[in-house]
């Protein structure tokens, strides 16, 4: 496979590729800094290099550059240890790769660990170029598309902005950090074509009176569970609002849409006990089960036009009075509240129950529990109504939006 900078700078020299907060680079610079980074870097082929760099221009440059020295990239939250870059005092003269075999590991990156421990995905050059389909089939791919990215590069929604954006030779607009004005005025003065958020952001820029969109034709969201609410305020407001689906294991998109459509090359089905199965060439190989498919974890149904409906995650399953209870279903219906702006829902040990299903809400206005807990109950079956619901400043989430469930009950 030729690498996709190096026919960006081929074929667009001049044409814009990163835009940061930490400078910018058209895609003939960005090559030129990649090609001197990659002779000064001190790695082997086949190593995957540990980094923690902010989300911009560097890390644009150790992207591009270790596949050229073939290594891979694996990024780390900035901040967190790593290993300094072993750079040698002068540049050097190693060979330079610009071809890579698709089984070629490109990056590992690690899972959010919303349930457990992180883990290590290891995604190829094939993985990657399948997801750029993956990507095109969802949001569409213009020459003069600038892709605005306030989420954080070392999870793979981020990252792979970079990627899509070097694949189609366009330009990719960071931010280091997500601000809902800074993007809110982005928005509003045309500086995008495309976004990628999560939608705590796209909530947070409702709040922050989010109106005109000129020139934006899509935000890609997802992430998390987006509570109807937001769609509808999407839609009344004229932003276009692209549900997404997808995880690491996958390069990001699978689906999109709600219900949500499989993208070129997937392939999805739902397991008797509810659970949802794909496979695809944007599949990690290494998180295949033996029978060939990727188990996500998630439960959903299929409808007659094969669209995918989800419904929440096995793992956070709660079990509470010999029922089980989704946590996403009940979060759905707080926040279909008024005065709910964020919820979250866990199970918490009880005598009684095995598990109590316990609400956690963050109010943009006042609500009492009671309130609360007759809402729920007027759209849910009995059991699945919270029998306890706390409000709360705030719930905690990663760095990429996604709820920390097993930490609810710390909050």
């Amino acid at each position: 496979m030729r690498d996709w900078l190096a026919e960006a700078a081929r074929s667009r020299p001049d044409h814009p590729a990163v835009e940061a907060d930490d400078g910018a680079a058209t895609y003939a610079q960005l090559d030129a800094r990649a090609s001197e980074l990659a002779r000064r870097l001190r790695v082997e082929p086949g190593q995957a290099l540990e980094a923690a760099l902010p989300s911009g221009l560097a890390f644009a440059d150790l992207l591009h550059a270790l596949p050229r020295r073939g290594a891979a990239l694996e990024p780390l939250a900035p901040g967190e240890p790593a290993p300094p870059l072993p750079l040698d005092a002068r540049p050097g003269a190693p060979p330079l790769r610009t071809e890579h075999p698709p089984e070629a590991v490109h990056t590992v990156i690690r899972t959010s660990g919303t349930t457990g421990e992180p883990k290590r995905v290891e995604l190829t050059f094939g993985n990657q170029a399948a997801g750029v389909v993956a990507a095109t089939d969802a949001l569409g791919a213009e020459p003069g598309d600038r892709w605005l990215c306030p989420l954080p590069l070392h999870h793979v929604a981020g990252l792979n902005v970079l990627v899509r954006c070097a694949a189609s030779a366009t330009t990719a607009l960071l931010h280091e950090r997500f601000d809902p004005e800074r993007v809110r005025a982005a928005l509003e003065a045309g500086e995008a074509t495309l976004a990628s958020l999560v939608p705590t952001m796209l909530a947070r820029l409702r709040d922050a009176g989010l109106g005109r969109v000129p020139g934006l034709r899509a935000i890609a969201l997802g992430g998390g569970p987006i509570p109807a609410g937001l769609l509808d305020w999407a839609l009344e407001t004229g932003i276009p609002v692209v549900p997404v689906y997808g995880m690491t294991e996958t390069c990001s998109q699978i689906a999109c849409g709600s219900p949500a459509r499989p993208l070129e090359g997937v392939e999805l089905r739902v397991a008797n006990d509810g659970e949802v199965l794909v496979r695809g060439p944007m599949v990690s190989t290494g998180a295949l089960a033996p029978d060939g498919w990727l188990h996500t974890g998630d439960t959903g149904r299929l409808d007659e036009q094969g669209r995918l409906h989800l419904t929440g995650r096995i793992k956070e399953l709660i079990v509470t009075g010999g029922e089980n209870v989704a946590p996403l279903e009940v979060e759905q219906a707080l926040l279909a509240h008024p005065a709910v702006a964020d919820a979250g829902v866990a199970g918490v040990a009880d005598p009684d129950w095995g598990e109590a299903i316990t609400a956690f809400v963050v109010l943009r206005e006042p609500a009492s529990g009671a309130e609360l807990r007759a809402w729920c109950r007027a759209r849910l079956a009995p059991h699945k109504v919270p029998k306890a619901v706390h409000a709360v400043d705030g719930l905690p989430r990663n760095a990429a939006g996604k709820l920390l469930r097993d930490r609810l009950a710390r909050v």
